[in-house]
This record gives structure tokens, C-alpha cells and sequence, in this order.
């Protein structure tokens, strides 16, 4: 059994890994550490896992579990190894943005490996520390790869995804409090998200010639979970070859499905599933992303990583059935 701790445990990818360790075949959990909550059931800041689980959350650590999620919101990972030391074959498993980009990866003698399995599964599965990629840039990077691996990216790639307010975190705000969400839309960050530089960092690694823009417009939407992303750019190649790239490069990707059908955000809510629809009007392009933010987005993926740093099938655990209709 992999024994298992999670750092910051009181917020929605906190939760979201509680809720799927919980049935996994190779999972132990060993603590669930949050200061604001230590004594207290998981189920107080987690209330459908309420005669799920009889667990307190803790404010101690133990050092020598054998893999440690950090959910500590993005900018606090940094803070939190350097007062709180594991033992030497203990795995990290960041899902904030600290370690992301390839200048912030080193880190008091621990190199962290950019955790999209799509991209990097051979460096994953020799890896100890994970920096798990952010939701928006799991949903775009999964959308543009098989072009960047063909040097099909010859234009600027648009881009409007809407995300679900759990991506804002689990303390209210005005944009994420219901009277404000509901029934209602808004933009924000837009062309200068955060997660764009982690999206062009795996464009290059494909196509290093790539030097066009990704323009980028996230939108708030009303709704809890999930990211819906169109994209489109100018490809002189048919749909039918784009197609078969597409099928070729997420051939071997459990959870990747290519298709021209029209899709929905439903057919992957709850699950660690990422589909993608492709269709094309002369020289244009248009890509259709949607993914799970908490799960394929956060904490499935953060799974999916832990499977393959010890050797399991990557979808141990992962089989979640989508919310349907």
C-alpha cells in the first residue's frame, strides 16, 4: 500500500483527493494536515464524505509517508518545505504553481518534473517530485499538442474557456459568492493568465520553433465545476488528417478521446476524462477541450501522477463515472 499524506487539507482538491484515494485499490491514507481544522472530522470542511471516512484532520506531519500532495494554494509550497522536511525517498506531489514553469523547477536540491502525463510519462514515472499542471493549461495544452508534435502551429491560436467557480478556491470572494455567480458571466485575466506560460512552455517542447501568440480569454462561469475551451487557429491540412493525428498522438492516453462529434461539459464532470472535438471550415480550425477542474484539471491528474511514479497502471483508482444528464 502507498502510504499517503495531503498538506492543506480543508480545500476543494484536497477534497477531491480524499474522495478517490478513498476507493483506491494501493491507497493508504495516513494524515490530512490543516492548522485551521486539526481535531476536527474531515467530514466538518468536507461534508458529503460524512460515514465515508473516520478521519480528524492533524496539524502534525508525518515526515516518512511515502508520498505527500501539497494543496496549499499557489505561492505556498515554497514556504511549507522550507520549515517542514520529509524523509529522502518521500514523493511530492505539488498542485499549486510554484514549481510549474522549467526556471522555478530546482528547489533546495529537488528538481521537479512537469506532471501532464499526455507529455512527459517517461519523466514521470522516474520522478519524486511532481508539479502538477494547472486546470486551464491541462484543458489547452491536451487541445494543441498533437499540433505542436506535427509543427501544424503556424498562426495565432484563440482561445475562450469558462471554468467553474471551485477553480477561484474554496474561501469566498465577491466573484465566486452565488448572489454574485449566478445567472451571470465575466471575463477576467484576460490575455495574460497565469497559466499561459506553463501552455506555451509545452508548445515549445514539441514545435521549439513556435513563436505566434496564444491569445487567451478565461471567463467565470455559473457553474461549479468543469472547463468548456474552444480554440481555433488556420490549418491548410484536412480535417481527416488532423483527425488521425490527433487519434495517433492519444493513442496510447487512457483518458484523452479525439472525436467530430458535437460535446458537452457533462461527459466529463466528476471524472479524470478529457475529450476533444475537432471541426473545420476552410482553413480554419476549431478545437473543443472540456475537462473536470477539480479532477483531470487538480487532483485526478495529481493521481494519475502518483500511479506512475510507483508503477501502477495509470488509471488505477481513475474509473469515475461522468455526471451525465
Amino acid at each position: 500500500m502507498i502510504n499517503i499524506g495531503i498538506i492543506g487539507g480543508s480545500g476543494y482538491t484536497a477534497g477531491e483527493l480524499i474522495r478517490i484515494l478513498m476507493f483506491h485499490p494501493n491507497a493508504k491514507l495516513d494524515f490530512v494536515y490543516s492548522t485551521t481544522n486539526a481535531g476536527k472530522p474531515l467530514s466538518y470542511a468536507h461534508h458529503d464524505l460524512l460515514g465515508d471516512i473516520e478521519m480528524n484532520f492533524t496539524d502534525t506531519v508525518n515526515p516518512n509517508v511515502d508520498v505527500v500532495f501539497l494543496c496549499l494554494g499557489h505561492g505556498k509550497s515554497i514556504s511549507f518545505l522550507e520549515n517542514n522536511h520529509f524523509s529522502d525517498i518521500t514523493k511530492i506531489i505539488d498542485l499549486g504553481n510554484d514549481f510549474r514553469l522549467n526556471k522555478d523547477k530546482d528547489f533546495n536540491g529537488k528538481s521537479f518534473v512537469y506532471g501532464l502525463p499526455e507529455l512527459n510519462k517517461s519523466e514521470i514515472k522516474n520522478a519524486q517530485f511532481i508539479a502538477n499542471p494547472g486546470c486551464f493549461a491541462t484543458a489547452i495544452q491536451l487541445a494543441l499538442l498533437p499540433l505542436a508534435k506535427h509543427n501544424l502551429l503556424t498562426a495565432d491560436v484563440h482561445i475562450n474557456a469558462t471554468t467553474g467557480s471551485t477553480g477561484a478556491g474554496v474561501t469566498p470572494s465577491e466573484t465566486t459568492h452565488f448572489s454574485w455567480r449566478s445567472n451571470n458571466m465575466s471575463h477576467y485575466k484576460a490575455f495574460n493568465h497565469q497559466h499561459l506560460g506553463e501552455i506555451n512552455q509545452s508548445v515549445n517542447q514539441l514545435q521549439t520553433a513556435y513563436t505566434n501568440e496564444l491569445i487567451f480569454v478565461p471567463n467565470r462561469g455559473d457553474f461549479a465545476r468543469g472547463i468548456f475551451a474552444t480554440l481555433y487557429t488556420t490549418i491548410d491540412e484536412s480535417l481527416e488528417d488532423v483527425l488521425a493525428k490527433y487519434q495517433d498522438f492519444y493513442k496510447d492516453q487512457p483518458f484523452v478521446t479525439v472525436t467530430t462529434t458535437d460535446i458537452n461539459m457533462k461527459q466529463v464532470v466528476q471524472t479524470n476524462k478529457c475529450i476533444i472535438s475537432l471541426m473545420k471550415k476552410g482553413n480554419r480550425l476549431l478545437i473543443t477541450s472540456v475537462i473536470d477542474n477539480l479532477t483531470k484539471g487538480a487532483s485526478g491528474q495529481a493521481i494519475q501522477n502518483m500511479n506512475l511514479m510507483f508503477g501502477l497502471d495509470e488509471s488505477m483508482g481513475l474509473h469515475l463515472k461522468p455526471s451525465g444528464f
